[in-house]
């Protein structure tokens, strides 16, 4: 009878490590990398680290299961410099990133339409929505993902673009002579004025402006605010170019497809929620910024609508120009021009100037 209890005993010992070694075979740890050029004090980095990550830790965690993701964050362009952070992705250098659109124009250009598209609006939530829509909408938006290997999580809006110099800007004629920090397709608004664009980026403008590189940058309040250019440039003219779609969280393919289909529903689930909590955070800091460069020092200017108009009509008519060059390249600009300023209409944005007609 002893004997019998102990082999029943030492079965039933044997069992249960049999299920506790196939729940630890079963649990998988996702190892992911996760880069940006850009260093944390901005918004979209921020709320990647703060927020993106987390929440995915969190949801996959209520699974209930023993999978769990192991995060390497890569911030500043330690892995990926700015603009190349689709490369390095699309190559597996990293798992995931923020790849901003605005500086892989060549690879991505039709996610450029509002950059190419100035004097848009400078209601975030109306830029996100309209791009959301045209992401949906036209083929040729998604393929700019999957081409290179990627999957779109979610978007960066950014808030309207204004002009921070070392001298005072009070109507479109005071930037004649003036080399302007212009990045990728915005050196378009300073055609026709007599502005002189320097290609540059965020990491450039406070040194570029305080050695003479150029004399001030087109740039957003929020960034502006962030790095303090405002030092150096203290004039700003809030000319109000536009809010700007400037990239997007994305993963590549490869590893999104390694994981179940419950985790891939909660990377694009978050992915959606981060589209809108960053347009809401880039719209609630924008006045703060503001506020935060006049108390630092600097004059703020803002251009009439007349004299928005008068800076638009001194423009040659870029939009239509890009779309036509996309149309010699196979790609829809004209279907992605027409879907973006009608996406504006629609949400009752009043143009400056109707580029498609």
């Amino acid at each position: 009878m002893i004997r019998l209890k102990k082999i029943m005993l030492t079965g039933i010992m044997i069992a249960l490590a049999i299920c506790i070694g196939a729940g630890s075979v079963g649990a998988k740890t996702y190892k992911i990398t996760v880069v940006a050029g850009h260093p944390p004090i901005f918004l979209w980095v921020t709320l990647c680290r703060d927020f993106f990550i987390p929440e995915v830790d969190k949801r996959v965690a209520a699974l209930g299961g023993e999978d769990k993701i192991e995060w390497n964050q890569a911030y500043g362009g330690t892995i990926a410099k700015i603009g190349g952070v689709l490369e390095a992705i699309e190559e597996g250098i990293a798992d995931m990133g923020f790849v901003g659109t605005i500086f892989e124009a060549p690879k991505m250009p039709l996610h450029n339409v509002s950059y190419m598209t100035p004097f848009g609006t400078d209601d975030i939530f109306s830029l996100v929505d309209t791009i959301t829509e045209l992401e949906h909408k036209i083929p040729a938006m998604a393929r700019e993902w999957t081409q290179y290997n990627q999957v779109y999580l979610g978007g960066a809006a950014l808030d309207t673009y204004g002009l921070l110099t070392n001298f005072p800007v009070m109507t479109v004629d005071d930037v004649s002579g003036h080399k302007i920090a212009a990045p990728g397709p915005s050196a378009n608004w300073l055609k026709g004025t007599g502005g002189v664009p320097v290609a540059s980026n965020l990491n450039e403008y406070y040194n570029g402006i305080k050695t003479g590189v150029f004399e001030g940058t087109l740039t957003f309040m929020t960034a502006a605010a962030a790095i303090k250019v405002y030092e150096v440039a203290p004039h700003v003219a809030m000319v109000n170019f536009g809010a700007q779609f400037a990239g997007g969280i994305s993963i590549n393919k490869d590893v999104f497809d390694a994981f179940p289909e419950k985790i891939q529903k909660i990377f694009i689930d978050v992915g959606k929620e981060y589209t809108k909590r960053l347009a809401q955070a880039q719209a609630d800091r924008a006045a703060k910024s503001l506020e935060k460069m006049k108390a630092g020092g600097a004059t703020v200017t803002y251009l009439s609508d007349a004299e928005r108009k008068r800076w638009a009509d001194k423009l040659p008519n870029i939009p239509m120009q890009w779309a036509e060059a996309m149309e010699k390249k196979g790609l829809p600009g004209k279907a992605v021009l027409k879907g973006y300023l009608d996406g504006l209409r629609s949400r009752g944005v009043k143009l400056v100037r109707d580029w498609d007609k």
